[in-house]
């Protein structure tokens, strides 16, 4: 059994697009879904559906490349770890990669990106960050 669930979706997530794979599987967490859901609004991957077989559910996610076969994923990072949990007030979360890349916040509003937490005004605890 896995004992950090972010951290083994993050990790089979970038060996993927290393592997320049078109679909990978993740376990399945409500945590995970929130953070593709972030994924995705960002465009880092093109979607995923949660798959149910014999009283397991598991996630498939479908990732995202240029035209030229580059992966839109550069790097993708765990920040918050269950050994040390990093939490961000509303100004640290203004902008991250100049823009370019996104981190995903656990706010009292939900997980949500770096963005919208600024704009909602909350901070919280920095989950992972992708660019």
């Amino acid at each position: 059994m896995v004992n950090d669930i972010i951290a083994d979706s993050i990790t089979r997530i970038r060996n993927a697009s290393m592997r320049k794979l078109e679909y990978t599987n993740l376990y399945y967490a409500k945590i995970v879904v929130a953070i593709l859901e972030v994924f995705k609004t960002k465009g880092f991957i093109k979607d995923f559906r949660i798959n149910s077989k014999d009283n397991k559910q598991s996630i498939t996610v479908m990732l995202c490349y240029d035209d030229n076969g580059r992966s839109l994923i550069n790097e993708v990072k765990r920040i918050s770890k269950p050994g040390r949990r990093v939490y961000k007030s509303r100004t640290e979360l203004k902008r991250f990669k100049n823009g370019y890349g996104t981190i995903v916040v656990s706010t009292s509003k939900g997980v949500i990106s770096n963005d919208e937490a600024y704009k909602n005004n909350v901070g919280g605890e920095a989950l992972c960050s992708i660019w």
